[in-house]
Order: C-alpha cells, then structure tokens, then sequence
C-alpha cells in the first residue's frame, strides 16, 4: 500500500518537482518556504503537497524553530524501488539490490 501512496503522490506534477528537488540539494534538506519559492508555488498549496509526500514516506520533515526543514526520505526511495523491482532478473530480486543500492544515497 505504501508504494501505490508513493505512486500517487509522485503522480502529481508540484509533488514530483518538490521530491526531485530535495533529492538534489541532498542531506541539508530546505525550508517548506524556500521550497515553495523555489518552486513559485504559494504556501497553502505547498503544505499539503508536502504532507501528501510526508505520508507517503517520500519526505520527511523536522522542526527548526518556527519553520520545518524537509528531506527527502531515501529509505522511502528505496522501498519504492524494491516494490517496482520485486520481480526483475527472471525471479531473483536479489540481482537487482546492486541496482537499487547505486541508485539511493545514505542521505
């Protein structure tokens, strides 16, 4: 189920641009409102595209004072790979985990 949430959530053109983006900037992770003006999206519709990507395990956030840094979450990544991957290499996942290991980081 978590992976169709994943899906869905990346199904969404501002959600996917907000996932790739905290992919490049990597660990340090931004602002909700430095995403959004990044983004040129305004702040109500950034925070529930954020919390759509939240609960599909795709982000995660901290709070910092009065604002909450976002991260991408890469075990949610990787969870999604593994799903789409389950049944690759002729029924032997486990050819695939190389595949899936180079592709997600320890960000």
């Amino acid at each position: 189920m978590q992976s169709l949430n994943a899906l869905g959530a990346l199904s969404q053109e501002t959600r996917l641009d907000v996932f790739r983006l905290l992919v490049q900037v990597g660990p340090q992770g931004l602002p909700a409102g430095e995403i959004g003006e990044r983004l040129g999206v305004r702040q109500n519709t950034m925070s529930a595209n954020l919390s759509v990507l939240a609960h599909a395990g795709l982000i995660r956030g901290a709070r910092q004072g009065r604002s909450i840094r976002y991260f991408a979450d890469m075990s949610g990544l990787k969870g999604l790979l593994s799903f789409l991957m389950e049944n690759c290499c002729g029924g032997t996942p486990e050819l695939c985990q190389p595949v899936i290991a180079e592709l997600t980081c320890a960000c």
